[in-house]
Formats: C-alpha cells, structure tokens, sequence
C-alpha cells in the first residue's frame, strides 16, 4: 500500500505538535458595530474589511487555525434573515477572506470552516428529521469546500444526532473533520452527553473526525474539567480545547467575560498538560488573549495532569457543577433517554 497522504492540518499538527486556534468571533464583531440580531455571515460580503481585521488580529496574535465567520451560515439560521438562498455564496466568501488574510502573513495558517448548529430540535422533539440536517450541513461544507477550506470545523454542538448528521455530510469530500461540543449543562450538553460519552461517540461518526473536544460553554474550568474527561477516556484522541475567557457576567444589557490574559496563560498551560493538543478561546477571547496564550504554548513546560482541584485554584470556580445526585438516579434507571429540552442558539 502507498504512503497515506496527510492533510495540511495533520502536517502542521505534526511539526508543530501543538497548534494555537483563534479567539472570539461574535464578541469581537459586537466591537466593531455588529448589533444583536443582525446575522455576521452577511458581512463576509457586506463588510468584507472588517471581517479580515478580525481575523489578522487573530494571526498576528499567533493563531495557526483561524475559523471562517460562517458558524450560522445554514439554510436554518439564515431563513432567520431572508438569506436561506445564499448558503454557498456566504459560506465561500467566509473562506476566501480568512485564506486572504492567512496567505498575507507568510506563514502557515490553516483556515477552518465554522459549522454551527442548524439551531432546530430533532424529531421527535422537534420538527427536523436526520435527512434534511443532512442535507443541510451538506450544502454548507459545499461552499466551504468551493471557498478552499483546509479543515471542517463543527463546533458548539449539544446533539449526537446532530454531530452524526454532520459527520454524515462531511463523508467523501476528503477534508478532514473536527467536532467539538458545549458542555455547559451541569457537565454535559444541553442534550445529556457527557464529556466520556463524546469520547465514545467518536467510532460512530460516518466520518471520523481527526480531532475531538470542547469549545463555548459557560467557564474556563468548566471546560478544562470537560477536555480532562475527553482525554482520559480516549489517550489517543487529538482534542480541542477553546473555552470562553473566563466567566461570564452580566452587567446592565451587556455580557462581560472576565478572562484577563495572565488566566487565559494559566488555562493554556493547564489545557496543555490536560493532554488537549489545540487550543484555543471562544466568547470574549481577544487578540490580546490570544498574545498570551501564544506565550504560554511556546513557553510551557510539560507538568503533571492538573486535578479539578488544581483547575478550581487556579482559574475559578465550576459555573455549572455536575449534578452527581441526578447523574447517579440516571445510571440507577438505566441512563435514561440522554434528551434535554432546550437549544443552544451559538
């Protein structure tokens, strides 16, 4: 048999042995005048300029994955705004601005193409049947793939029917997959998956995804806790870990993430001896956080598995601990049904 042909982002990973993803989306366009409600995929063409400064900030940071603007770019989120017609149109022009900017730097960035949720419940729950989610998520990677993408990037998910009909559009179209979850329901999804339990899911995707793990959620501890769980039930995974900076306050009509760039130094090294080998950071993660995280990544030195204990003490408090005592009447039942009501909107 010839040589296996690895992808760019299996090269770079094995250069580099630890890679350095981007940071906040949402929250860093919400700064440069994206008001709520307003769908950002309708920027990559209507404010084409801003949505490259926000990805050269991240690359000037140092990130070697920068995530296309195109994480509710589905026929389901963009009926939303009348723009269910420009799936490809969107998703094509969310990659071709992030490889612009990657290219002008002159040094390997990979750009990943952002699937989100399709923000609709499955049958029996909800109307959407596995085929039409699909179908969906088809047509997305499509334009992704037409844009040039180097890696489909499915994040933010609660649903392992969902995670499944993703893996399912991405079969066959030879760029590689990687899928990560919220776990920001007491430990679990929304939908009841535990962080062990996405481990295990990961032989049942149609296509296999090269790399697993957690992004979003609620806290900085609350995912490292989650990325513990993922690489101590699979060693051999490649998994992710891009958690918001800090925690999140309210404070008047406005959501504050409390993350300074000394914590999110702290949650790279602890994410790296947590065995996760990319790293990253979501809702509130700035530039300037990023800057420290590169630091922390090129200046760490291997330690020992951080405990939840060492994880609370260094980064906060759990913002939504396991429920052990329902955990527990589950497993007595016999597992129950693993299905929450409720929706993650992204």
């Amino acid at each position: 048999m010839g040589k296996k042909i690895m992808s760019k982002f299996e090269e770079l990973l094995a250069n580099k042995g630890v890679l350095l993803a981007d940071g906040a989306t949402g929250t860093t366009l919400f700064d440069m005048g994206l008001t709520s409600g307003d769908a950002p995929e309708l920027w990559n063409v209507d404010e084409p300029e801003k949505i490259k400064a926000l990805h050269r900030g991240f690359v000037e940071a140092g990130s070697d994955i920068i995530l296309t603007n195109t994480f509710g770019a589905n026929r389901h989120r963009l009926k939303l705004h009348n723009a269910e017609g420009r799936v490809k149109e969107l998703n094509a022009a969310g990659v071709r601005l992030a490889r612009e900017v990657g290219e002008a730097l002159g040094r390997d960035v990979l750009v990943a193409g952002s699937i989100g949720p399709t923000g609709e419940l499955f049958q029996p729950l909800g109307a959407l049947s596995f085929e039409e989610a699909v179908e969906a998520f088809e047509e997305q990677i499509d334009g992704l793939i037409e844009g040039g993408t180097d890696i489909l990037w499915v994040e933010t998910m609660s649903a392992p029917e969902e995670m499944k009909a993703a893996a399912e559009a991405a079969k066959g179209k030879g760029v590689p997959l990687v899928i990560t979850a919220s776990f920001d329901t007491a430990g679990k999804t929304m939908m009841g998956l535990s962080p062990k339990g996405m481990a295990q899911l990961k032989s049942e995707f149609s296509c296999e995804p090269v790399a697993i793990g957690s992004n979003c959620g609620v806290g900085a501890s609350d995912l490292l806790a989650a990325i513990s769980e993922i690489t101590e039930a699979d060693p051999s995974a490649i998994v992710v870990a891009k958690a918001n900076c800090g925690i999140p306050e309210i404070r008047g009509d406005e959501v504050v993430y409390t993350g300074t760039p000394e914590l999110m130094g702290k949650y790279t090294h602890m994410a790296l001896d947590a065995g996760a080998r990319i790293i990253g950071g979501c809702c509130g993660t700035s530039a300037g956080h990023l800057a420290a995280m590169r630091l922390a990544m090129d200046t760490h030195t291997k330690g020992e598995r951080p405990t939840l204990e060492a994880i609370l003490s260094e980064i906060g408090p759990l913002v939504s601990p396991p429920n052990l005592e329902a955990d527990a009447a589950r497993e007595s039942d016999g597992g129950g049904s693993g299905r929450r009501r409720g929706r993650r909107r992204g």
